[in-house]
Formats: structure tokens, C-alpha cells, sequence
């Protein structure tokens, strides 16, 4: 691979991170890649091959790497900020992986200028379970790669576009989004899902507590609608926290729209939700 940078520093060595070690070990990276975790998770990421160094000091991580990639919940990623700031190298570039933007952008727009330069970042593509065992070097294929500057300028930084580079190397495509947009977004095609299956695998318990319900007979449907419930509470926390403002109204459309079709069960008007539910799975098909 092309690319200007030889040393990643990877903080955080979980599914996201351990995904962008092993990506960029398939796409032929070079450089080394060091990675700041917990010792457990460092030595699980060095026996799957995912980075070459670890360290148990964030400072010592990342001094002397050319890209930062934060990939920590998002929580997490608003503490590192100010410390990942003052180790960086001015030539550095700190990006992230959050699922949501706004408060990431918002710390970095008060602490970074360009040099070391940050760069907002979110990986659409994931797992239900997280953790380095999860990792896989194909993560990111055929997935959109966000991208929220805290400049439109920033967007022509050298950095920024050997970032890209790597982002294609890895099978994704870059999409630049402001913090905001994304948060509203994401809230409806991400954040909406997670709850939504979270809910339904929550009526199915409480209804089999009161009247059994063999779950012998819970096919494809259920396991398709129920996937994302086996996501741990820890990565959604503070993905809810930061993003309570837009994730309100979707959910209040959602209750809107179960109310609608409750009304609808015996007159016929569900047809017209059917179909509307094909032609928007229909487009989402042509935009993958």
C-alpha cells in the first residue's frame, strides 16, 4: 500500500481496533503498529497478529507514531483527548472511531489545532459482540468510512489524504459528513436498530416469564430482528448519553408508527406500510 504513514498507534485494541490492525497487515501496511490497551487485550492483539508492539502507557504509545487512531467508546475518547494531544508529534494525524461525533468534535475543536491534526472518524460496520477475539481483517470491506473534519480545509491536509488512501486500502469508502448530520443520521439507521432489537428481545423475556414461550420455534425472523441485542451495554452507554437529543424523536416516530400499525391490523391499512417498507428496502440495496 501507498501510503505516507509507518507508524500507527492504535488506542484501543478491540473489535474496531484489532479490525484496522489485521486490515492494514492484509492490505500490505509496512509500517509498525503499536497499540495501548489493557495487558490482556495487548497480548491476545500480538498472538492474532494485529499489532507488532503494545504498550501499557498511552503517552509512550503514542509518541513517535504519524497516525492515532482512537478507537475506545466514545467516552473514553473525550478523556483521551487532551493527553493523546500533548504525546502526538506535530506532524501527527488523531482520528477516531466513535459512534457518534459531536462530543468528540466538540473537545477536539477546543484542545487540537493542526498540529497534530484531528481528524473525526466513524468506521460504519461492526459486530454485535465486541472485544479482540471479534476482530476480523475484512471489517471494513465494502463498508462507508465517516469523516468529520472540524475544517473543510482540513479536508486538503496531506494527512488527511494519505488517510483516505489507507481508509481505501482497508475496502472502505470515505464519506464526509458534518458532526451533527452524522449524529442525527446514525441515530435513525444505527442507533434506532440497536434499541429497537434491545426492545423486542426484552417483550419476548418478559412475556416468556409470564406465559412460556418455547423458544424452539423462534426461526430466521427472530433471529435476524434480535441479532444486534447480543451488544453489550457498555459500547451503547455512551453512544446513547452523547446522542439522547435525536435518539428521543426517532423513538417517539417509531412509537408513532407501531401505534399506526396497532389501528391498522384489521382494515386492511397495513398493505400500504408493506409496501413502503419493500421500496425503502429496495433503495437501501441500490446504495449498498
Amino acid at each position: 500500500m501507498n501510503t505516507s504513514y509507518r507508524r500507527v498507534c492504535l488506542v484501543g485494541a478491540g473489535l474496531i481496533g484489532g479490525s484496522w490492525g489485521l486490515a492494514l497487515k492484509r492490505s500490505g501496511f509496512s509500517g509498525r503498529i503499536v497499540a495501548y490497551d489493557l495487558p490482556q487485550v495487548l497480548d491476545r492483539a500480538l498472538v492474532l497478529g494485529a499489532i507488532d508492539e503494545s504498550s501499557p502507557d498511552l503517552a509512550a504509545a503514542v509518541k513517535g507514531a504519524d497516525l492515532v487512531i482512537l478507537a475506545a467508546p466514545v467516552g473514553a475518547i473525550v478523556d483521551q483527548l487532551p493527553q493523546v494531544k500533548a504525546a502526538a508529534g506535530t506532524r501527527a494525524l488523531v482520528t477516531d472511531t466513535g459512534s457518534t461525533k459531536r462530543a468528540i468534535v466538540e473537545r477536539a475543536r477546543e484542545i487540537f489545532g493542526e498540529a497534530p491534526l484531528f481528524l473525526g472518524g466513524h468506521p460504519v460496520a461492526g459486530k454485535e459482540r465486541s472485544g479482540i477475539e471479534n476482530s476480523s481483517a475484512t471489517l471494513f470491506e465494502a463498508t462507508r468510512y465517516v469523516l468529520t473534519p472540524l475544517s473543510p480545509e482540513h479536508l486538503e491536509d496531506e494527512r488527511v489524504e494519505a488517510f483516505r488512501r489507507l481508509v481505501k486500502g482497508v475496502g472502505a469508502e470515505p464519506f464526509v459528513i458534518g458532526a451533527d448530520a452524522h449524529d442525527r443520521v446514525l441515530a435513525f439507521l444505527s442507533h434506532l436498530p440497536q434499541l429497537l432489537a434491545t426492545s423486542l428481545a426484552g417483550v419476548v423475556a418478559e412475556e416468556s416469564g409470564r406465559h412460556a414461550l418455547p423458544l424452539e420455534l423462534a426461526a430466521a425472523g427472530f433471529r435476524d430482528m434480535t441479532r444486534l441485542a447480543e451488544s453489550p451495554f457498555g459500547v451503547w452507554r455512551d453512544v446513547c448519553a452523547t446522542n439522547a437529543d435525536n435518539l428521543r424523536p426517532a423513538l417517539e416516530a417509531l412509537i408513532r408508527k407501531l401505534e399506526a400499525m396497532k389501528g391498522q391490523l384489521d382494515n386492511g391499512g397495513l398493505e400500504a406500510e408493506f409496501e413502503g417498507a419493500q421500496r425503502l428496502r429496495a433503495q437501501w440495496r441500490v446504495s449498498r
